[in-house]
């Protein structure tokens, strides 16, 4: 979940034209990139917070992609520059040492470390991004920004790296993350980027990481995803994340079992209930909503399977009633697309990702798809708000290499 208060990765809303990298390349650093490699965001369908409780999510890949021009260097050092800051001078840092670089050049640094702490001995490159992904936007441009470096490095030093399965180079990524740039994130959005297959959502263990891709094609049921983007972005995130983190290790351990993953459904209520006995309520919130998320991300994925795309209608917004009222994620401006798009005919919406700002996610009628976001625009405008920006939110391919 790209929700924190670690470095943002890099933000798309100004990159220049994806074409004009190797030309900046080969000005920044004299020579040719040896290739480029792609990695999307995602959107989580439904099941937040269940995979830091060892639970089922179900999210796909975005057409939008962090895409990373590469070519290795002899030392051990990254040289990094970014497309959406035209006219910066390129970075160094190193991929040994203690030194924690700054910004978004943490994660690729985060993500070389993590090579060669796994036993994989890659070497220094020359680095250069661009970024279709918002930051922010709870779309996991993190987790694209780490995947796309990972590919590149591996390729880059494949002589002496053996070549890693998308599921390896995710848990790598998010190793990264935990362990170097700091943020505590479960391994949805690195699954999601790494493994994803076009026209298919990701039904992902993360317990057992068995995966599957179930088709999801709305528009062939007469339907859109739309994906509203609030701008909304929030510092208390990276401290409200953790909490809620804690608070479910907190629950299960109250509960005897090693993760809420482990209280079996129709134990639910009883294990809610057993929490408010013990004088408990706020973590018997936040257990409710891991114990019926999980449900959740079941029950969508079993609808997707019968092809009753339709179905996950009201999945999504009682997920959304659920991060709002018991895991208390929520913001005022998710809350109100949520609220105005059911109104205009949405059969359901709810927030995707960790949440307190970001993006909400609508399955509308081709027919209401224009008065959904023109409800909710006007919505906006009422309150003072600047408009969201809305996308369709198609499956799309996960990570690999273009060039």
């Amino acid at each position: 979940m790209n929700a924190h208060n670690a470095p943002a990765a890099p933000s798309a809303r100004s990159a220049p034209s994806a074409r004009s990298a190797p030309a900046v390349f080969a000005e920044t650093y004299g020579r040719a990139p040896e290739g480029c490699w792609a990695a999307p965001g995602r959107v989580n369908l439904i099941g937040e917070y269940t995979d830091v409780n060892e639970g089922h999510v179900l999210p796909f890949a975005i057409p939008e992609v962090t895409r990373v021009w590469a070519a290795s260097r002899p030392d051990g050092r990254l040289g990094l520059r970014s497309l959406l800051e035209p006219g910066a001078a390129a970075l160094e840092v190193d991929i040994e040492g203690t030194a924690r670089a700054s910004g978004w050049t943490a994660y690729p640094q985060a993500v070389a470390r993590a090579l060669r702490a796994s036993g994989r001995r890659v070497g220094g490159a020359d680095l250069l991004v661009s970024s279709e992904v918002p930051v922010g936007a709870g779309l996991s441009s993190s987790a694209a920004l780490e995947c796309g470096v990972g590919m590149a490095l591996c390729d880059l030093y494949q002589g002496s790296v053996e070549p890693m399965m998308p599921m390896e180079m995710a848990l790598l990524a998010q190793a990264a993350e935990n362990d170097y740039v700091g943020m505590p994130c479960g391994l949805m959005d690195q699954a999601a980027s790494m493994c994803s297959a076009a026209g298919h959502a990701l039904l992902l263990d993360t317990r057992s990481l068995a995966a599957e891709h179930i088709p999801f094609d709305p528009g062939a049921a007469g339907l859109v995803l739309l994906r509203f983007d609030t701008g909304v972005k929030h510092d208390l995130v990276g401290s409200a994340y953790a909490d809620r983190r804690l608070a479910c290790a907190r629950a299960a351990h109250l509960l005897g079992v090693p993760a809420l993953r482990d209280v079996a459904a129709s134990e639910a209520g009883d294990a809610v209930a057993r929490l408010e006995r013990r004088g408990e309520p706020e973590l018997a919130r936040r257990a409710r909503h891991v114990l019926t998320e999980e449900a959740r991300v079941l029950a969508a994925a079993a609808a997707l399977r019968a092809g009753k795309v339709a179905g996950i209608g009201e999945v999504l917004a009682a997920g959304h009633r659920s991060l709002r009222d018991d895991f208390e994620v929520s913001c005022a401006e998710s809350d109100e697309v949520v609220a105005v798009a059911g109104d205009a005919g949405a059969l359901g919406a709810r927030q995707t990702g960790a949440g307190f700002g970001g993006s909400v996610i609508a399955l509308v009628e081709q027919t209401r798809c224009d008065a959904v976001v023109h409800a909710v625009g006007e919505a906006f405008a009422r309150r003072g708000w600047a408009p969201p920006e809305v996308a369709r939110a198609g499956p799309s391919p996960g990570a690999r290499r273009e060039a």
